[in-house]
């Protein structure tokens, strides 16, 4: 064979049967290849690299399995890049492919050539450039192997054209081993142990989960852990359905546009059992006085994040989910009396944040009613994309997940044109799950022309466009921080989206009525193809509460009942 049926090979040996990507001159003998290979692997043709890699990006977050994004060199292989550093931010397991001239013209500034390794190396887990046929097959197979064992993460791999078409001639590996590669995933004993002390002898634990759970497939186990201590939870927003968010002791999510009752059970709590999260300054505010009061549990699998942003009195790494088996474990062997003074009053006003804010009735639709509307048709299987913007926090906040990976959006690199391309990954990962999209109208547009992706595959995923005519999250910042003085963020008027969908063969609904969303959400499910749902909303309506940058958690504002500002200063 050659270096183009290689690269098949070790994707069917890896089970990988899609991938994402778009052809050009220098990936020719590897999409050549998949000819020889009809009905084990196929392709989807995107219309743009970028769609490439968030596509893969909602594949990996949907499935648990590392997606792969392939490009052409030079321009090609740049435009994965976003992708692939929203992808290493929030640890995302992808393997990405990007064409590359002749190896015996790397460095002449030869046509479509780019350096990708300069270029990925900051923005991946590792990254490789073949050199010869023969090393294909196992830098492929240690890319799988970095991207999903660990804290997952992406790859890169730099294809140039003839180790494509160059011949094989030795056999592919039964398995590879990376020098110096070795996670921990198993804890240490007697930081567990100091853990379970510490949460028998707390008076007002609480649970923050990050992703890391999410990613260790940890769920049930999670679950089982508060069941046996009764304490609350708070999430990240890439944690949501972590735990169910229907439970009583589940407080919703922290942060910036976190919900009250959680961020300030966070200000109240003696001891923070954080796993899998890694405190990013959305979470934490200011970290002079994030969690003063405190002590402070920190699991995670990457050593380099515990105690990087914040203190920590027990650091424990390991994967999540060995973790909270083995917290489980001590637990049931101690005598662990249950919180209830302190999960009465949270359960007491964790009501006031349902109606946090009192929203004044407009002309126009309010999209805290969007939510609402989604939470009246949403399974506990259907899956909830977002792309990047207030529509991505209102979803965060008033949305409510049963189920881990069943909410997919770009946090750390707030990627706006993730939600799309997200979205069609994700229902390609799970096809008889309902994807909706939540996507606000200038975020949709980076990434609009996957609608001729959606169309051509067959691809059916449900865009609820929350249309404004403006970038929502920079025009909040210049209502609340800048005086309002608006500049860049009045898009104008945005094209007629049902009209756009149509031109395409798919179909669109316009809702300009709160009444009209339920009934055009069950229309779009029914429906057999991709239906954009175009949502007249609000021009400026706020998501609130809002932590000022780099402020106290305690700080936020737009407030809950004054009964409850009551209980979290200690009256």
């Amino acid at each position: 064979m050659n270096g183009a049926k290689a690269i098949v090979e070790t994707f069917i040996k890896h089970g990988v049967d899609v991938t994402f990507g778009f052809p050009g001159g220098s990936v020719i003998p590897l999409f050549d290849a998949y000819l020889d290979y009809k009905g084990k692997i196929r392709n989807v043709l995107v219309r743009h690299e970028q769609g490439a890699a968030h596509a893969a990006e909602g594949y990996a977050r949907a499935s648990g399995k590392p997606g792969v994004c392939i490009a052409t060199s030079g321009p090609g292989a740049c435009n994965l890049v976003t992708g692939i550093m929203d992808a290493y931010m929030d640890s995302t397991p992808i393997v990405a492919f990007g064409g590359q001239v002749p190896t015996g013209l790397i460095g002449n500034d030869a046509f479509q050539e780019s350096d990708m390794m300069g270029i990925t190396l900051p923005i991946t887990k590792h990254n490789f450039q073949v050199r010869d046929a023969n090393q294909m097959a196992p830098i492929m197979m240690k890319a799988f192997k970095i991207a999903t064992e660990g804290r997952p993460g992406p790859v890169y791999i730099d294809l140039p054209k003839d180790t494509q078409v160059n011949e094989v001639t030795e056999p592919i590996p039964e398995e590879v081993k990376i020098a110096g590669f070795q996670p921990t995933l198993v804890p240490n004993p007697m930081p567990i142990k100091r853990a379970a002390e510490a949460i028998a002898n707390a008076e007002k634990p609480l649970f923050l989960i990050g992703q890391g759970v999410v990613l260790a497939n940890a769920s049930e186990e999670l679950r089982e852990l508060v069941e046996l201590v009764k304490i609350p939870v708070t999430t990240t927003y890439m944690a949501k359905g972590a735990f169910d968010e229907y439970n009583d002791l589940s407080l919703g999510s922290v942060g910036m546009h976190g919900r009250k009752i959680a961020n300030y059970a966070t200000v109240n709590t003696d001891l923070l059992i954080t796993i899998g999260c890694r405190f990013s300054d959305r979470i934490t505010g200011n970290l002079k006085t994030y969690a003063e009061k405190a002590k402070v549990i920190h699991a995670d699998i990457d050593p380099a994040e515990i105690g990087k942003n914040v203190r920590v009195d027990i650091p424990i790494v390991g994967d999540a989910k060995n973790v909270i088996k083995a917290l489980i474990a001590q637990l049931k062997g101690m005598k662990v009396e249950e919180k209830k003074k302190w999960t009465d009053r949270i359960k007491k006003f964790k009501a006031c944040c349902d109606e946090c804010v009192k929203v004044q009735k407009g002309k126009r639709i309010h999209p805290r009613d969007v939510m609402y509307a989604l939470n009246d048709v949403l399974k506990p299987d259907d899956i909830v994309v977002t792309g990047v913007g207030q529509h991505q926090m209102f979803a965060g906040h008033f949305l409510k997940m049963r189920k881990p990976r069943k909410f997919i959006t770009s946090g750390g690199a707030g990627t706006m044109g993730f939600g799309f391309p997200g979205a069609i990954g994700a229902k390609v990962a799970m096809p008889d799950s309902n994807v909706f999209l939540v996507d606000g109208d200038g975020s949709f547009q980076m990434t609009i022309q996957e609608l001729g992706t959606v169309k051509e595959a067959g691809i059916k995923v449900i865009p609820i466009i929350m249309n404004n005519s403006y970038l929502g999250m920079v025009r909040q910042w210049l209502e609340l921080f800048f005086d309002k003085r608006y500049s860049q963020v009045n898009l104008g008027e945005s094209p007629d989206f049902v009209k756009v969908a149509e031109a395409y063969g798919l179909k669109g609904i316009r809702v300009t009525k709160s009444e009209g969303l339920v009934p055009a959400l069950k229309e779009a499910v029914k429906n057999d193809v991709t239906t954009v749902i175009d949502v007249c909303i609000e021009e400026e309506s706020n998501i609130l509460p809002m932590l000022p940058p780099g402020g106290h958690v305690k700080d936020a504002f737009g407030g809950c009942m004054a009964e409850a500002g009551k209980f979290f200063e200690g009256e």
